[in-house]
């Protein structure tokens, strides 16, 4: 009984891996194509042929191994994608590369068959199945040297002539800073940008004023409830009390320094040592109780 429990187990694992394999192939998009290479890219051999650009559009890794790559309608498995070879799995968001070079003897990613410049060229991805289109197109004939068609974005949109040639990167990338371009068209003497920013200093300066005010406010109202806690409930505090201007804190300052010089010495680093002389009672003080012996002359 346990047996089967764990045969079932194994059964379904097999079934979800295969079912999630199949359905993870189908994200693969055919992204980017182009026809004629007269001075772009080259491939492992340094040789320039038409190339096919696919795309992952999933957030899992996709192992095409097995699957087909076909430039006629009429048959679907013209050239399976070998396996066991590691490049076939696609991380997510990433393209992979195929060159239309007629030459399958040079390794995985060079087909059995070209593409031709003078005609329309139907492209199509399989599954392994032989049977299941993963995804297909056909490029109008026609086409420019050195100008790829594919999708306007990668993964989605629609088909068109590309004016940058991207394999195996993304379709559209930004060539320049959009905030930049915007400055230049609206502010090319940068004024609005020096009024800003000297707004913004001075505004930060306002708000530290106003939070700084408000402490010192709030210092003060203390400071007058402990002297009134001090002076009694009974006692009047100056509505001015801890608010004196500095000309009053001088003032008391100078009068305590000139006040310690009757007790230090000019010097801020001697300090003046004076004897305490102190009367003894003979009643209380012991040398007058001890015994003296007589002088003996």
């Amino acid at each position: 009984m346990m047996n089967k429990k764990i045969g079932g187990l194994l059964l379904l694992l097999v079934l979800f891996a295969t079912g999630a394999q199949a359905q993870s192939t189908t994200s693969v998009k055919l992204n980017e194509i182009l026809v004629v290479n007269e001075d772009n890219f080259v491939d492992d051999y340094g040789k320039r042929h038409p190339w096919i650009e696919l795309y992952n559009n999933s957030a899992g890794t996709v192992d095409l191994r097995g699957c087909f790559l076909t430039n006629e309608k009429s048959n679907p498995k013209k050239y399976m994608i070998p396996k066991g070879d590691v490049l076939t799995k696609i991380p997510p968001r990433q393209h992979i590369l195929f060159w239309a070079d007629g030459e399958a003897s040079r390794g995985t990613f060079h087909l059995n068959f070209i593409l031709d410049p003078n005609k329309e060229n139907y492209i199509a991805l399989y599954d392994a199945d032989g049977t299941t289109l993963i995804d297909e197109i056909t490029i109008p004939a026609g086409q420019a040297a050195d100008a790829s068609y594919g999708l306007d974005m990668d993964g989605t949109g629609k088909w068109t002539t590309l004016s940058k040639v991207t394999p195996s990167t993304n379709n559209v990338t930004l060539d320049s800073n959009e905030k930049i371009e915007n400055f230049q068209r609206n502010d090319s003497w940068g004024i609005g940008m020096t009024v800003t920013a000297m707004a913004v200093v001075f505004l930060g300066l306002l708000i530290l004023f106003l939070v700084f005010k408000q402490i010192g406010n709030i210092a003060i109202n203390a400071s007058k409830r402990n002297a009134q806690k001090a002076a009694g409930e009974g006692a009047s505090i100056a509505a001015n009390a801890g608010q004196e201007s500095g000309e009053i804190f001088a003032a008391i300052a100078t009068a305590l320094y000139e006040m310690s010089d009757d007790n230090h010495d000019i010097e801020s680093t001697v300090l003046t040592i004076r004897k305490v002389q102190r009367s003894y009672s003979p009643w209380s003080s012991k040398i007058y109780t001890l015994r003296q012996s007589p002088n003996k002359k």
